[in-house]
């Protein structure tokens, strides 16, 4: 049973700056993993909740235009994390010559993110390989050999049809030399050795996300015929008529519109793996022989100048809707298993960046966060879902759509950052509703359970203490002010519970001193549901 407690204001009403912030709140050390969490320097386990920060854009030099004030806004929207995009064509223009401008613009953000509680950790991010076909490598380390580069309904189909975009590939898994000499694979170990060495020191930044979605190159040639065949046998045992032929089964999925029919019959989770388990061997065997390879490569190099950051390992494209990863963790020169890893998954429905954004299949959804969080545990690493979302529009079905991939977060207590920000998002409702919302930051034990019921305004959350903890648990509220004495709950009574307010916000922290015994606590409140104002900053 639940016991009320007295509720004891800080100072007046509101908390201006992190160095007004209660004892305990701000950690002053590197954010580490500790099992299948990441843990503070104070031993809490930190859950980390943000968005991804990104341009693609060579006019603005990769790097958003916003300002302090965006970063202001993210903290009261509690994102305690961004993913910030670096991109190597501004990184290393020419080869061996890295942009000191383009370094301080970096910096500069990060400086950003420490002014208002955020953790960095750096995104290496690549679409379609390079800036010659999207964004990623520069020219000079493109070598697609003159093929012609195609293009189709959705942009990622380029990955599929364009020679041009999979030679590309081809020659960096294969380490091709550049116009220097040195391979291209080589190339990058060092360009990350020399992003490490700048930020060794740094514990803002926490960790170094080593290639966005890596894809197979050519070998993707095999992955279409692989899932039509299977998607073919599917077909057989749905209707018990003869297999369409394969001229039938690339017009189905030829288009985007046929595409989305087709998708219509996967709905399930047990038809849909029949039909992406056929890629699970091929995609398993670019991960082993070329991906991990790849990864420890960088690791390598990172680990001469860094061993205090965590290393983030993003599966292979094709993992991003459902397939297992086949990925390991890397290892230190002595051949030990490097305990300062995890696994930076991507989750996306096959409706993403199509006009059907908005209608995915909750069994397909579910079945794809289930399979990332098997592969976490398999790995014995954190899971930090590095991008997921990619909504838009207004529309009531976009915030139910928004809410059912906020509830696999909590299902599964994933770390994550949302992709992505753009300007007004806070305007947008899905945002205010889902994004948005109450969640434990840092838990001074090991987290149980969390949820946030958006329709009652109802949020639980329960934590494990060993009684031997110095300092409190953090909830951030988005609506901080709207409680009062009588909507929060806990069990057992906490001897100090402390209303943190950010300035000029409604929102903050809930800050929760630590039990003396150990004891498995609870925290039970009720907000007012948010009915949909814009919440961005003035």
């Amino acid at each position: 049973m639940f016991t009320r407690f007295s509720i004891i204001l800080f100072i007046a009403s509101v908390l201006i700056s992190c160095n007004d912030a209660p004892k305990g709140v701000i950690s002053k050390g590197f954010l580490q993993v500790k099992d299948q969490h990441f843990e503070d320097a104070e031993g809490r386990q930190v859950l980390l909740s943000g968005i991804n920060f990104i341009s693609k854009d060579s006019a603005e030099n990769y790097m958003p235009p916003q300002n302090e004030e965006t970063f202001r806004q993210f903290k009261h929207w509690g994102f305690n994390c961004i993913r910030l995009g670096i991109i190597w064509d501004g990184l290393e223009p020419e080869p061996g010559k890295y942009d000191e401008a383009y370094l301080r613009e970096i910096d500069k953000r990060i400086e950003w993110a420490k002014e208002n509680e955020i953790y960095v950790f750096l995104d290496m991010h690549q679409d379609l390989y390079g800036a010659k076909f999207s964004d990623g490598a520069p020219s000079w380390a493109t070598l697609c050999e003159n093929n012609p580069h195609y293009t189709g309904d959705v942009w990622s189909d380029s990955y599929l049809i364009s020679p041009a975009v999979q030679t590309a590939f081809d020659n960096f898994w294969n380490n091709t030399p550049a116009a220097d000499g040195i391979g291209l694979q080589d190339h990058y170990a060092n360009l990350w050795k020399h992003i490490a060495q700048r930020y060794a020191s740094n514990t803002t930044v926490i960790g170094y996300d080593i290639m966005n979605e890596p894809f197979m190159g050519s070998g993707a040639q095999n992955v279409m015929p692989l899932l039509l065949g299977a998607y073919a046998r599917f077909l057989v045992e749905e209707t018990g008529q003869a297999p369409p032929s394969a001229e039938e089964l690339e017009r189905m999925w030829g288009s985007e519109a046929s595409r989305l029919k087709a998708l219509e019959l996967i709905s399930s989770r047990e038809k849909y793996a029949k039909v992406v388990d056929a890629v699970y061997e091929l995609s398993a065997a670019f991960e082993k022989n070329q991906l991990q390879p790849f990864y420890q490569k960088v690791a390598n190099a990172i680990r001469e100048v860094d061993t205090n950051h965590i290393l983030m390992y993003n599966h292979n494209y094709f993992v991003n809707t459902g397939v297992s990863t086949a990925l390991e963790a890397t290892t230190l020169p002595d051949g030990t298993r490097d305990p300062n890893v995890a696994y930076a998954a991507h989750g996306y429905d096959l409706v993403v960046d199509t006009k059907e954004v908005e209608n995915p299949s909750y069994e397909r959804v579910e079945f794809i966060f289930d399979r990332i969080a098997e592969s976490g545990k398999r790995m014995n690493m954190p899971v930090l879902v590095g991008e997921w979302g990619a909504l838009h529009s207004k529309s009531a079905k976009m915030v139910e759509t928004a809410q059912h991939l906020v509830s696999m977060m909590e299902k599964h207590n994933f770390s994550n950052t949302y992709w992505a920000y753009y300007h007004d998002i806070g305007e947008y409702p899905y945002f205010q509703e889902a994004i948005v919302r109450p969640y434990p930051q840092q838990i001074a034990g090991v987290l149980d359970a969390y949820n946030y019921n958006s329709e009652t305004g109802e949020f639980t959350c329960s934590w494990n203490e060993t009684g031997t903890a110095k300092v409190p648990t953090v909830i951030y509220v988005p609506n901080l002010k709207a409680l009062s004495e009588e909507d929060v709950e806990t069990e057992p009574s906490s001897e100090q519970f402390v209303f943190d307010y950010f300035e000029n916000s409604d929102a903050g922290r809930l800050i929760i001193s630590p039990g003396k015994e150990k004891a498995k606590r609870r925290l039970k409140f009720t907000l007012k549901t948010n009915t949909g104002e814009d919440i961005s900053i003035k």
